[in-house]
């Protein structure tokens, strides 16, 4: 009897979940902020089971925090976190390029360049949210040609808490954009040039920059007015 694939609806709270995943991703949640269950439910039209089965599942991820009779909050890291996740960013992304490079580095660097040039519009456009999940793109797409499972796997854990950080913490460095850019164009040149050592030194300073900018941003401490979440949200659903 022949069969046929079927993609499988997505659920409640698979839904609710990605849309809070972007809403954190993108900046519009600040770290460590609280997670109002009642404002999201109002915004997805749901009740509250799948938004809470939502804020566990991304607790999973280390995206949110649940404490015990105090809500659910955005994960708010220490400065030993940081440096921990900076760390593990440049071992993982230096072997993944190798690892890239010796499978298919004509792909690699195609779809690195590709990328790029969509980092270079969001510049020029101004457009923070489009330019950071292209800096995402950028640094993942070295795991999806690495052909090594388990290290694309082990990356994607950590993938939306540094995306969160890149977008929360960018803002403190005035010049960000243009000195990415620069990095970036670098990282591809030397994966073309199979030079990993400088690769790795580049990194260590394109990703320890995350370090100090964590290190501003606790001494400046100085916020903007909290935004509606379940406002910004809502607009999410009723796109979607």
């Amino acid at each position: 009897m022949r069969k046929f694939a079927v993609e499988v609806p997505k659920s409640l709270t698979e839904i609710v979940a990605a849309r809070l995943r972007d809403a954190i991703v993108d900046g519009e949640f600040e770290l460590g902020e609280l997670i109002s269950e009642d404002k999201l439910a109002q915004s997805f039209g749901v009740s509250r089971t799948p938004v809470r089965d939502a804020l566990t599942l991304l607790q999973t991820t280390g995206l949110v925090e649940i404490r015990s009779k105090r809500g659910s909050y955005v994960f708010q890291p220490t400065a030993d976190d940081i440096q921990s996740i900076c760390d593990f960013r440049v071992v993982l992304e230096v072997h993944a390029a190798k690892l890239a490079s010796v499978i298919n580095k004509r792909k690699t660097i195609d779809d690195l360049n590709a990328i790029l040039n969509d980092m270079l519009a969001a510049h020029a456009l101004n457009d923070g949210v489009r330019y950071g999940r292209s800096d995402s793109a950028f640094h993942e797409s070295l795991f999806t040609n690495c052909g090594n499972s388990y290290v694309r796997d082990a990356y994607a854990l950590m993938s939306g808490r540094i995306a969160a950080l890149r977008t929360n913490l960018s803002k403190e460095f005035g010049d960000a954009g243009n000195v990415s850019l620069a990095e970036h164009r670098q990282v591809i040149e030397l994966i073309d040039r199979d030079d990993f050592e400088n690769l790795t030194e580049l990194l260590q300073r394109h990703v320890g920059r995350t370090v100090e900018a964590f290190r501003l941003a606790s001494q400046s401490r100085v916020r903007p007015t909290k935004h509606d979440p379940g406002h910004a949200l809502s607009r999410r659903a009723h796109d979607s």
